[in-house]
């Protein structure tokens, strides 16, 4: 059986499952995507290829032999993209809560039955049907949980509104223990740099106490000044509208001190350098045209 433990984006990495590119189908229809990078992508013909995505993840499980990472990989159904494991599902201390996603992506969740299989039914929850939520618009941070939502009175127009505030106070209720504290993000169904599908895309704890952060992501400035000033300003590193679009604060952690980042993240890399961080590099733009990266395509089982 697997003893779930996740208490943080950073303790050493010891179990995770990695999305699959495998069999992804054919290039979506506008109206069947879910973001609007993706639109854009398909509408000027470039939207990645198969081959150039599984060579990416590729990458990343190589990673995580180096690192003696176990990885769990999803059964593969077929014309069906199941890059980004994250959404389906996510572990907070020794529970996995299903994600209650988009309803097309149900057969996601299904494909990871064989890991489900070895964690106790105790430890599945289910959250009830109002409560919408994806594992994107949640960052365990030790007593916290950040939570990125959106409660605008129109959250029923936005197909990138993924987490609602129904979700903010059933995890806050699941965790009595921890601090729930939610961000508003802002949304846009047809321009991706000025959208935050998830409180990931604009921000990331790293390390013990450093952050990456994208200020315009956040609709309340009050909201993101209280991560500044929680992580303090001079371990931010801010990112601009245009790294925020290629994912920078998508990155993902195997341990407090080795980051996986894409090798185009140049500013970000070497800042990460400068702060004695290990950068393992891997190309990862492919997958970025689908406004999801490093974090999103994994769900992390066990930390230390």
């Amino acid at each position: 059986m697997l003893q779930l433990n996740i208490q943080n984006e950073t303790s050493r990495l010891r179990s995770v499952i990695l999305g699959t590119a495998k069999s992804i189908g054919p290039v979506p229809k506008v109206e069947d995507c879910y973001d609007p990078k993706s639109i854009q992508h398909v509408l000027a013909g470039t939207y990645p290829k198969e081959e150039d995505m599984i060579l990416e993840m590729e990458a990343v499980a190589e990673v995580f032999k180096k690192y003696n990472v176990e990885v769990f990989r999803p059964s593969i159904l077929h014309d069906y993209n199941q890059i980004f494991s994250r959404d389906i599902a996510f572990v907070i201390e020794d529970k996995l809560i299903k994600a209650n996603i988009l309803p097309d992506r149900e057969k996601e969740y299904l494909a990871i039955k064989h890991v489900l299989e070895q964690i106790d039914d105790e430890n599945i929850i289910q959250l009830p049907k109002e409560c919408h939520l994806e594992g994107g618009d949640v960052v365990p941070w030790n007593d916290y949980i950040f939570v990125g939502t959106y409660s605008g009175a129109d959250y029923a127009d936005y197909i990138t509104a993924r987490t609602n505030m129904d979700a903010v106070i059933a995890l806050q209720e699941l965790f009595p223990h921890k601090t729930v504290k939610s961000f508003e993000l802002r949304k846009s169904n047809k321009d991706a740099k000025e959208n935050a599908l998830h409180l990931d895309c604009c921000f990331q704890p790293i390390g013990k106490n450093k952050a990456i952060l994208h200020k315009n992501g956040f609709l309340i400035e009050r909201e993101y000044d209280w991560l500044l000033n929680y992580f303090g300003k001079e371990n931010v590193f801010e990112i601009t509208k245009e790294e925020m679009y290629s994912m920078n604060s998508n990155v993902f952690s195997i341990s407090e001190e080795v980051i996986i980042s894409e090798k185009n993240f140049t500013r970000l890399n070497s800042w990460l350098r400068k702060n004695d961080f290990i950068v393992e590099e891997v190309p990862y733009a492919e997958i970025a045209k689908q406004e999801g990266l490093l974090r999103c395509s994994t769900m992390p089982l066990i930390r230390d």
